[in-house]
């Protein structure tokens, strides 16, 4: 069976932790950070996980995640 390629765009956004939950970063940190204040810039630091139903298809694009 010949071997699945990996979605180039999911495999820079996302990463999928030991348990199998799909983590993500905010969306609207890359630029234009000028015109949003400080609260919405430190709230949106870090990841959160994906609901299961993006989960379950960001999964199908990340098949050896």
């Amino acid at each position: 069976m010949p071997k699945l390629k990996t979605k180039s765009g999911a495999k820079k956004r996302f990463k999928v932790t030991g348990t199998g939950k799909v983590m993500a970063a905010a969306a609207g940190k890359r630029h234009r950070l000028i015109s949003h204040n400080g609260k919405y810039i430190r709230q949106n630091r870090g990841t959160s996980a994906m609901c299961d139903q993006d989960a379950r298809t960001i999964k199908k694009f990340l098949p050896y995640a």
